[in-house]
């Protein structure tokens, strides 16, 4: 019986994972930034510029959104660590977009590397 983590796995064969060293220019090359977490985390913080399609959204969306049918666009995703943006860059590929690409580590690694975020603003009750 495969678990999710085997699924994630058989993904990152199959994709290509951006280093985080790298990731800054290959977001710049990026013609869409997309976060694959789910919508509360991404409005917790999320990296600046990034586009929130969930995970389990994204072949909806990607099959209905005539703004995302173009398969040559540049698409660099993440997720928390990495799996749901493994899976996503592997569901991508599959539906025929060309030039995909995975943050290693995902958006923990990014923060942890103290790299740019942008955070909710919550309103003041002062």
């Amino acid at each position: 019986m495969k678990t999710a983590l085997d699924f994630v796995a058989e993904a990152k064969k199959h994709i290509q994972e951006v280093p985080l060293d790298k990731a800054d220019s290959a977001i710049q090359a990026a013609d869409l930034l997309l976060d694959v977490r789910d919508s509360d985390e991404y409005r917790q913080s999320h990296i600046p510029q990034a586009t929130n399609i969930s995970r389990g959204l994204l072949e909806f969306k990607f099959s209905n959104d005539p703004a995302l049918a173009d398969r040559s666009m540049k698409i660099v995703l993440y997720c928390k660590n990495s799996g749901r943006s493994a899976l996503s860059a592997k569901a991508l590929q599959d539906m025929g977009y060309l030039h995909v690409q995975s943050i290693e580590g995902g958006f923990d690694a990014w923060q942890e590397a103290g790299k740019p975020i942008a955070k909710r603003e919550l309103p003041s009750f002062d």
